[in-house]
């Protein structure tokens, strides 16, 4: 996340430092003309918002980590007990846990297998598990926190709270029998509050998140990537990492985001001898923070810097 000091590169807080020009919105097309390939598309992911019923999870669910995670098809797996009713998602200590869908929470302190616990009672009906939340107060494995917000769950977070898609509602650990485990969150979904489906699906097409923050809340976004096409008034780009502020989150990630570029953005470019490819910074103005800006919904974000890095 620290900026990148080479020279004839784009710093964080600050222009570019040599070979500078700037230009306005209206000739972005023309500053990139030749260094692109305009590439036909659509504008972002096509989220099904198909009405769900209390009989079956929503189509789509919020993916409920925040950042890198990596995970498998476990779920149903030989277990001491009993097989698998979720599927375990490795993540880094404290990482978000979001929740999957808007609902109302429970936490859950009294299970030696699952540590700190948290149930999410779904809008659609079906109830999701969050187990093995954090319970360390240091990087090390100290087992010295409570099952508390601010600790398992997130901080201010009350129980029984109502909570919005996307919400942080806990940070990844390792309570439970997964002490001393890579930390990591076992997810469950039980449509309709029964008996536990495998998750696999709609993990794989949860809608992965660029930040989190409340709702309302004033963000702004560092996207770094490649451009792929570009208008008079929008950019497309290949964001390879995202730094979300002021909540210094950041991720890397490989998405494709299109971005407003209204008249009053400012559009730098510096000249970089050797360097493959074109890469792009956008700095996107002080928004609101909604659901369709964290997924990143086409043109939603809207951009108050761009800086090129061209051959």
């Amino acid at each position: 996340m620290s900026p990148d000091g080479a020279p004839g590169r784009v710093r964080r807080f600050g222009p570019p430092v040599t070979r500078l020009r700037t230009t306005t919105r209206g000739t972005l097309a023309l500053t990139l003309a030749g260094l692109v390939t305009l590439v036909a598309g659509s504008a972002s992911a096509n989220y099904s918002r198909a009405p769900a019923t209390r009989a079956q999870p929503p189509t789509t669910i919020v993916f409920p980590v925040l950042g890198p995670t990596t995970y498998m098809d476990d779920f149903g797996a030989p277990r001491a007990g009993a097989p698998h009713q979720g599927i375990d998602m490795m993540a880094p200590k404290r990482a978000l846990a979001l929740a999957a869908e808007a609902g109302k929470v429970k936490f859950w302190t009294h299970s030696a297998t699952a540590g700190c616990m948290l149930y999410l009672y779904g809008a659609s009906g079906t109830t999701y598990y969050y187990i093995h939340l954090n319970n360390d107060l240091t990087k090390r494995n100290d087992n010295k926190g409570k099952c508390v917000a601010g600790t398992a769950y997130a901080k201010g977070l009350k129980n029984g709270a109502k909570v919005a898609a996307g919400q942080v509602v806990g940070y990844v650990g390792d309570s439970g029998d997964a002490n001393g485990i890579h930390p990591h969150l076992h997810f469950e979904l039980h449509p309709n509050g029964g008996k536990a489906v495998d998750p696999y699906q709609w993990l794989q097409s949860g809608q992965h998140l660029l930040f989190a923050s409340g709702r309302g809340t004033a963000f702004t976004l560092d996207l770094r990537g490649t451009v792929s096409a570009v208008t008079a008034d929008t950019l497309r780009l290949k964001v390879t990492s995202v730094n979300a502020w002021p909540m210094r989150q950041g991720q890397p990630l490989s998405l494709k985001l299109l971005v407003t570029v209204p008249s009053s953005a400012i559009v730098q470019t510096v000249k970089s001898i050797g360097k493959p490819g074109q890469k792009v910074q956008v700095w996107t103005g002080a928004a609101p923070t909604t659901l369709k800006a964290e997924r990143g919904d086409g043109l939603v974000l809207t951009a108050s810097l761009v800086s090129l890095v061209s051959k």
